[in-house]
């Protein structure tokens, strides 16, 4: 088993300390979350948001979800835009959620496949980004590769949204803190549990959850962890913000008084060969009513989707702790705030969120 604790040592205390203090100097908080803008900006990781810009993008999602869907008003705010969608992965929920999301707008989606496209094949990822500059307003790209990203934004003059890479997937995550934001009603202070593979899911977890004042417990087998730069930099968020990080092997440490178990496929695209050998290394790790023995009394349950039956049991999946749909349904009002943050100087008009 190994250990990591970032929680109750006299640097965090005193870190935390500091923080505060600028917070009164700087008036970090309702107001300055309220003059934050995004308009311009990429979204390859949010890793490069800060607490205040991922609080916006949330507030952002939640004003547009309440005014259509609740209000059933129509919120033209992309006339006239299009998007350009390239996919060299498949995917339900964020070709749906962003096609769907981005014309109830106003705006045109372009879907773009590998047999389209042919990205860095028949065309440069730099020729590739200066072209669709040229056509789009901004790009959602669902690639292999992160490096593939970074190309893109250093040639494309318009915005680019990571759809998912293997390092990163932070339009998911947007999704998970909105759905956890509307059920307990705040987010910090809650303790979020991963149980799994140390994958991109978790990779952007570790980079927002800190920031947001939500503790993060992270069970991997031995040979899964998260990618070390990544942990780093959790680490420094974590002391930073004044959190607890910790990383172990074994699943019922990480669940205990938890308030959210998450997991994600144990065997991603591409891993298909890996399967027989990774579903035996996995042992153990399924989540089931046992797991959440441990866990806080109002725990609940999250799992980005496709679901299999050895990540999690159908008592749990299918249980009132799950929320998995209202998760799924998320990424479509998550998607359309980051859209329109990124290409508007749109204002909220609901209340600011608690965070």
């Amino acid at each position: 088993m190994s250990k990591l604790v970032c929680v109750n040592n006299p640097l965090i205390k005193y870190l935390k300390t500091l923080q505060n203090q600028s917070a009164r100097a700087f008036g970090t908080g309702a107001a300055s979350i309220d003059s934050v803008s995004l308009k311009g900006r990429s979204c390859l990781t949010l890793k490069d948001y800060s607490s205040d810009e991922i609080k916006r993008l949330l507030w952002v999602s939640a004003d547009l979800k309440q005014r259509i869907k609740v209000q059933n008003e129509r919120l033209p705010l992309l006339q006239g835009k299009s998007l350009a969608m390239i996919f060299e992965k498949r995917s339900t929920r964020t070709r749906m959620s962003t096609e769907t999301g981005f014309a109830m707008l106003g705006g045109h989606p372009c879907f773009l496949t590998s047999q389209d496209i042919h990205l860095g094949v028949n065309e440069s990822s730099v020729d590739t980004a200066r072209v669709l500059s040229g056509f789009c307003d901004i790009v959602l790209a669902r690639v292999y590769s992160h490096s593939t990203l970074e190309e893109l934004d250093k040639e494309a003059s318009v915005p680019i949204i990571n759809g998912l890479s293997d390092l990163y997937h932070p339009i998911q995550i947007l999704a998970d803190f909105l759905t956890l934001q509307e059920h307990y009603g705040s987010l910090d202070g809650l303790t979020v549990s991963w149980i799994g593979d140390g994958n991109n899911v978790l990779h952007s977890f570790m980079m927002s959850a800190a920031k947001l004042g939500v503790h993060l417990k992270i069970a991997t087998p031995k040979g899964y962890e998260p990618e070390q730069s990544v942990i780093k930099e959790a680490q420094r968020l974590s002391i930073q913000h004044g959190t607890q990080l910790v990383l172990t092997s074994d699943p019922m440490e990480a669940a205990h008084d938890s308030n959210v178990l998450v997991t994600d496929t144990w065997v991603s695209m591409g891993q298909e060969e890996e399967k027989k050998k990774r579903l035996k290394d996995f042992h153990g790790y399924q989540i089931t009513m046992q797991t959440g023995s441990v866990a806080k009394p109002d725990w609940t349950f999250l799992h980005c989707l496709p679901r299999k039956m050895e990540e999690v049991d159908d008592n749990v999946f299918y249980s009132s702790r799950s929320l998995v749909f209202p998760e799924a349904e998320n990424r479509k009002w998550t998607i359309m705030g980051l859209m329109v943050s990124l290409l508007t100087d749109y204002d909220p008009k609901i209340p600011m969120l608690k965070f």
